[in-house]
């Protein structure tokens, strides 16, 4: 079972939040066989800006071996 956390600042909507979300589901469903939305969890975070650089950065440093850019 995939599982998405998207951590992103402050300011979506809750429209454009279940928009990207129903994108980031469609992908996955696509290139790993995932048959079922349901199957697939995606979960958005708020960070604020200001906090960015001493709660996310660090995990993304920390994680930077299973980090993957297109």
């Amino acid at each position: 079972m995939p599982y998405v956390n998207l951590k992103m600042y402050p300011g979506r909507t809750d429209e454009q939040k279940r928009e990207v979300a129903r994108r980031i589901v469609q992908a996955v469903m696509e290139v790993c066989n995932v048959p079922d939305p349901a199957s697939c969890p995606v979960v958005i975070e708020e960070v604020a800006r200001e906090d960015w650089q001493a709660q996310v950065a660090p995990e993304i440093e920390a994680k930077a071996a299973q980090r993957f850019a297109p």
